[in-house]
Order: C-alpha cells, then sequence, then structure tokens
C-alpha cells in the first residue's frame, strides 16, 4: 500500500501501523522496553548498530547523546499488535520521518525475528500517516493516541461509552508503554524520548491534561475527527 502524502518541515503527522495480519507484534515487557529504547536510539541522521545488544530496560540508555535528531517525536503508545506516534518533521527536504520509520522499524523488526525464530515482514506493509494540519485534530491526535490502551479492558468504549471510568484513569496512570506518564507529569528516563516545547501549549500543567482527558472518558462518539 503507497501512502499519498508527502512530509513538510515543521508539521505534524500521526503515524501507525500494525502487525502483518494483526498479528501481535509486542509479546512481553521486554519486547515493549525494546521498542521504547529504539524510539529513542532510532531518532539520529547518524547510522545505528542494528546489531548491538543491549539492556532495554536500561534507563541510562535515553540519555545516550545524540546529534542531528531526524524528527520531534510528541507523542506515542505501543500497543499488542499496533503502534501510533504523534512525530513533528524537522528535515528540510521531508524525508526525516521516512528514514526513522525505516530505522526504527528495521531494528524492530530484526531484533523480534532473531527472538522469535522467525524471518519476514513483520508490519503491514508502510507505515501509515495523516496529517494533522488543523490545530484541533493535532490536539484531538494527543488524547486519541493516549487513549487507546483502554480499549486492552473496555474493547468497545468508544461507541458504547466508558463503562468505568475509575478503571480506565487508573489503567492509564499505570500503562507504561506509551507517553500518558510524561504528559501526566510523571519524572521517568523514558521522558528524553519526547521533544519538550515541539506542541503548541494545550495544556497549561499535567493537571490540565488529565482533566482534558477525564472530558473525552465522558464521550459517547470518540471517533468523530478519526
Amino acid at each position: 500500500m503507497n501512502r499519498k502524502i508527502s512530509f513538510s518541515a515543521g508539521e505534524y503527522y500521526h503515524i501507525y501501523n500494525r502487525g502483518v495480519d494483526k498479528r501481535v507484534i509486542f509479546n512481553q515487557k521486554s519486547d515493549y522496553e525494546r521498542c521504547i529504547a529504539l524510539l529513542y536510539l532510532s531518532n539520529t541522521s547518524k547510522p545505528i548498530d542494528l546489531k548491538r545488544g543491549f539492556d532495554a530496560s536500561d534507563p541510562k540508555i535515553f540519555f545516550t547523546k545524540k546529534s542531528d535528531t531526524l524528527v520531534d517525536i510528541c507523542a506515542y503508545c505501543l500497543m499488542p499488535n499496533h503502534f501510533h506516534l504523534l512525530i513533528k518533521e524537522k528535515s528540510k527536504d521531508g524525508k526525516g520521518i521516512s528514514l526513522y520509520m525505516q530505522k526504527l522499524t528495521t531494528a524492530y523488526s530484526m531484533y523480534f525475528n532473531a527472538r522469535n525464530g522467525r524471518s519476514g515482514t513483520l508490519f503491514q506493509g508502510p507505515f501509515q500517516a495523516k496529517h494533522a494540519d488543523k490545530d484541533h485534530y493535532l490536539k484531538y491526535l494527543i488524547s486519541y493516541i493516549h487513549l487507546n490502551p483502554i480499549k486492552l479492558i473496555d474493547s468497545d468504549w468508544r461507541e458504547n461509552g466508558i463503562k468505568d471510568r475509575k478503571k480506565a484513569e487508573h489503567f492509564l496512570d499505570e500503562y507504561a508503554y506509551s507517553s500518558y506518564k510524561d504528559f501526566n507529569g510523571i519524572e521517568r528516563s523514558q521522558s528524553t524520548i519526547l521533544t519538550k516545547g515541539s506542541l503548541p501549549e494545550y495544556f497549561e500543567s499535567p493537571v490540565s491534561f488529565k482533566e482534558n482527558i477525564k472530558e473525552w472518558l465522558s464521550f459517547k462518539d470518540f471517533n468523530f475527527l478519526a
């Protein structure tokens, strides 16, 4: 499937992809940790050693010095069989996102295939992208991406409304495989993945971000802009 979109410097894009045949691509905690580490390490124009062994749970990874970053990573969420990223293109030629995604998905695919004794394509074709060309859509995407994990405990909440809001809020607070904790003001090493200040200042504080999330949890048709 070919993308009918080109990338422009200074613009924001919702990037997403899933496992081929909707297969699970994150089987266990170490898989998530590896991909999150690669989110950080792949964001450079310099070559990275795709065969290098490293402990993805080591917080020092996220303080590895990098120059010439390709993109600004604004938000992310990893789900068992897919992922979402909100990225700002930095390269003047508009090729930063494509190069970043190539490095990220290649590195993770090599790791996953080696770990699971498989070969071949892991992801369902080229990554997909939507241009966040409207301010209200860009703000919406921040919530949309971070609310994805609720589907793991309440699969049809977007269509039928949330069944247990307190349970959903607690689940999001504890979910480790997205940038939700970073927006929520939790200090952790993974915060260096995000480029602080790259997004417009939609939320004055972690409290205002959390209040915005609570408002979305009260909607019965969350996908109206998707």
